[in-house]
């Protein structure tokens, strides 16, 4: 049996028969703080079935605002928490199509389907689940750019090929669309000896990504420039699994890349971005990322990139973008946050 076909075989198990709740899980990295979530998802929280809760194993919120009227992709959906979620954020003209390999965790987002439309006030169901593989989302029905938001919740780092998944994900992705994930990280390759272990991996510590590893396969994709939104270093909380691997240090990080033609590196051609207020739960600033930070009605020297990201996609109702790319200043001073940070500078100064 190749190291692929037992990591599905083993995960499958272990996702649908081990773990029967969050209770049952052996350290913190598929733990959701509550902090971060905002004001939106917390309602929508609050409607979901206690059956889609208890099987929830995420290890982050990567619910991104503004999806009212959006085709939402959750990958590795599970029971269904964060579909539903997104089914009551993208409104009754939305549509969110949720992806799982287990049959058991399937059969739980079904059977909630329509309770949970009841509950939203939707006549007809805008959430549908499929059986499958995220590695291969072609199989499954899913068209070239015909999603406009891909979700994932700490489940890319369970896949043996990520790289395929990535592919897949740019593939589906509209032009201007948005991929917004939590997922485990380290800072350090993980040895090879704790790939095929089942406990390892369904704790989402033996396929955690490399975060260089994971800079170079986004480039080779097509997302040339992406954004870490959170980062928090995890705590094992677990002496058998510290004592296998408490030599490597694990961070549960949400991302955003969009489906741009963007640079590898920013670039300054003067431009400014105003942002309005009016992305929901967000009045007074917007966070797009952890070192950008855009203050209601404040104008903000931003890099190319970043002007592309909040002018050609969906945020393109909130704000204001003043130049083009006709004139080049060279390297824009566009530094990620400190390690640590942990959140959006609070000084208010884009690239700061």
């Amino acid at each position: 049996m190749s190291v692929e076909a037992f990591d599905q075989v083993k995960l499958k198990a272990y996702y649908g028969t081990i773990l029967s709740s969050t209770a049952d899980l052996k350290t913190s990295a598929c733990c959701t703080p509550g902090e971060g979530l905002s004001g939106t998802v917390r309602e929508a929280l609050s409607q979901i079935n206690d059956e889609v809760l208890a099987r929830f194993y995420g290890c982050g919120s990567p619910i991104p605002p503004a999806l009212e009227g959006q085709k939402v992709l959750d990958l590795g959906c599970g029971a269904g928490r964060d579909a539903f979620v997104a089914s009551r954020l993208v409104g009754s003209a939305g549509r969110v199509i949720g992806v799982d390999m287990t049959p058991e965790q399937i059969d739980v987002a079904r059977r909630n389907v329509t309770s949970q439309m009841a509950r939203f006030g939707y006549a007809r169901p805008n959430v549908e689940f499929r059986l499958g593989y995220i590695e291969n989302l072609r199989a499954l029905d899913i068209a070239d750019a015909s999603v406009d938001v891909v979700i994932s919740n700490c489940v890319l780092n369970l896949s043996p090929d990520k790289r395929a998944v990535f592919s897949e994900i740019a593939r589906v992705l509209k032009p201007g669309g948005e991929l917004y994930f939590a997922d485990v990280f380290s800072g350090r390759r993980v040895p090879g000896k704790f790939h095929t272990d089942a406990m390892l991996h369904g704790e989402c510590l033996a396929g955690a990504m490399y975060r260089e590893d994971f800079r170079r396969l986004m480039s080779d994709v097509g997302f040339a420039d992406f954004r870490t939104v959170q980062s928090r270093r995890i705590a094992l909380n677990s002496p058998e699994v510290e004592k296998m691997v408490g030599m490597i240090d694990f961070y549960s990080d949400t991302v955003r890349a969009f489906k741009l033609d963007l640079e590898d590196r920013c670039e300054d051609y003067g431009q400014i971005a105003i942002y309005s207020g009016t992305v929901p739960d967000w009045p007074h600033y917007f966070d797009l990322d952890d070192h950008h930070r855009f203050l209601t009605g404040k104008p903000m020297l931003v890099c190319g990139n970043t002007a592309a990201m909040v002018q050609d996609t969906r945020f393109r109702q909130h704000f204001v973008v003043h130049g083009d790319r006709s004139t080049h200043f060279g390297l824009f001073d566009c530094k990620p946050a400190a390690p640590g940070a942990g959140g959006a500078s609070a000084s208010g100064g884009a690239c700061c």
